[in-house]
């Protein structure tokens, strides 16, 4: 059985993917939080905002997964990969 992607699952990993290249982003400009001088009141707070939005990304997508999954009757592990192959191997205007 092929597995049913729709657009909403691959919009929520896509919007998760996002986040997390957020938070990424702010590591990499901000390096490490231990260094000697470490990180700003504003980088620490923008740092786990940007990691609470990631973490809300992440659940809205894992949960969108396993309704699907159960509504369909496809396997929730299979399901999962398919929809982050697809983003992995297609652009926001899905070209």
């Amino acid at each position: 059985m092929a597995i049913e992607l729709n657009d909403d699952l691959i919009g929520l990993q896509r919007a998760a993917d996002d986040a997390h290249a957020e938070v990424r982003r702010l590591q990499e400009e901000y390096g490490r939080p231990t260094q000697e001088g470490g990180w700003t009141d504003e980088q620490h707070a923008a740092w786990n905002a940007a990691m609470a939005v990631w973490r809300e990304r992440a659940d809205e997508v894992q949960q969108a997964i396993t309704g699907h999954a159960a509504a369909t009757g496809q396997d929730r592990g299979k399901l999962e990969a398919a929809v982050k192959t697809a983003v992995c191997h297609s652009t926001p205007d899905g070209v």
